[in-house]
């Protein structure tokens, strides 16, 4: 193939499927015939009113790249071409794309923690990601799949890797107590998750009859309306104590409030939600020494994760319901912006890999 197809953004309300050049793998990257790709939030933040991570008049400074950018960081395909230097990917793996960019040479990324890379970004925002039939990538971000995995179900595994590391950041412990609010798809992986990490009680809030539900059946003991007596229902489920650990999923003032009163003394709250500023109960939360904690992206999740899908331990492809063909992808975009719906995940079927 020399050309492929492409969801690209070009401006807030502008989408377009375009024809490109395939350009071969340079060295150490990794051609990929992509499968499927997940719709997250913050596509849908971007085409509404972006740009907000997507660099427009300056190229990001670790993938070269400015818009139009083709959308999608949550990606699964098959190896087809590998640049100079890629020696661990036959042609014909299957595989999961962890997108983040990384210099591998700052303070973080020595350390370890390249999600905090200083020149972070995501590919599919801060440059080329994976809605379209093929995407060139550097190895680093490519993560092998056994035989058979599920191809749509690994195009969750980005968002879970968010709920995992989030997890992770955490002081969480088995046998402990947890609230989580917000049940979109982060926080009804977070609920899956802390499930099968030995949470004794999972409480889960949403305004969504669909997403409560699906908690239920993921993993949540106990699943409330914002609208219900939360603070009575997390009093009877913990026997007037409150929960360990937190989980704000949102990000809004509103559940940040709500998140923190079903605190027990002591406790923490995780900061998943994207927010730009929250008024903070200073006073009570020194007198509590009640923790918050704040959690971005990820770092080495994939392989914890893969293994817990492949040993049937979470079911990522009972979050996809709806799956679109690339052809449909700025139609459905543009739908989603206006009217999300009661779905939890969409993915497009990008069929690079079914291509002649």
């Amino acid at each position: 193939m020399t050309t492929a197809r492409a969801v690209r953004w070009h401006a807030a309300g502008d989408l377009r499927l375009e024809t490109f050049d395939i350009s071969p793998p340079g060295d150490g990257e990794v051609l990929v015939a992509v499968a499927y790709c997940g719709v997250c939030g913050s596509d849908l933040h971007e085409i509404a009113d972006g740009p907000h991570a997507i660099p427009v008049s300056t190229a990001h400074a670790l993938s070269g790249t400015r818009a139009p950018i083709t959308l999608g960081h949550e990606f699964s395909g098959t190896v087809v071409a590998v640049g100079n230097g890629v020696d661990a990917l036959p042609l014909g793996t299957r595989v999961a794309v962890e997108p983040n960019y990384r210099c591998r040479t700052c303070t973080a990324c020595r350390e370890g923690r390249y999600e905090v890379c200083v020149g972070s970004g995501f590919a599919g925002l801060m440059g080329d990601g994976g809605m379209a039939e093929y995407a060139v990538v550097p190895e680093y971000m490519v993560r092998a799949l056994p035989d058979g995995f599920d191809l749509a179900a690994a195009a969750v595994l980005e968002p879970a890797a968010v709920a995992l590391h989030g997890i992770r950041r955490s002081t969480f412990a088995a046998g402990q107590a947890v609230l989580v609010v917000g049940l979109g798809p982060v926080g009804l992986l977070v609920c899956a998750l802390l499930r099968e990490k030995g949470a004794a009680a999972v409480i889960g809030i949403d305004p969504r009859p669909a997403r409560r539900e699906l908690a239920a059946k993921l993993g949540a003991s106990v699943v409330l309306s914002p609208d219900d007596d939360v603070a009575a229902a997390v009093g009877q489920a913990t026997d007037g104590v409150g929960v360990h650990v937190a989980f704000e999923v949102v990000g809004s003032q509103q559940t940040f409030d709500l998140a923190l009163a079903g605190l027990r003394t002591g406790g923490e709250l995780l900061l998943l939600g994207l927010v730009d500023e929250l008024v903070l109960p200073a006073f009570r939360l020194l007198n509590n020494e009640q923790t918050i904690t704040t959690s971005v992206g990820y770092r080495d999740c994939h392989d914890e994760l893969i293994q817990m899908c492949a040993e049937g331990r979470l079911d990522l492809a009972a979050m996809v319901t709806d799956v679109v063909g690339l052809d449909e992808g700025p139609g459905a975009l543009m739908r989603m912006v206006s009217d999300p719906g009661d779905g939890i995940k969409t993915l497009i079927h990008c069929e690079g890999e079914k291509r002649p």
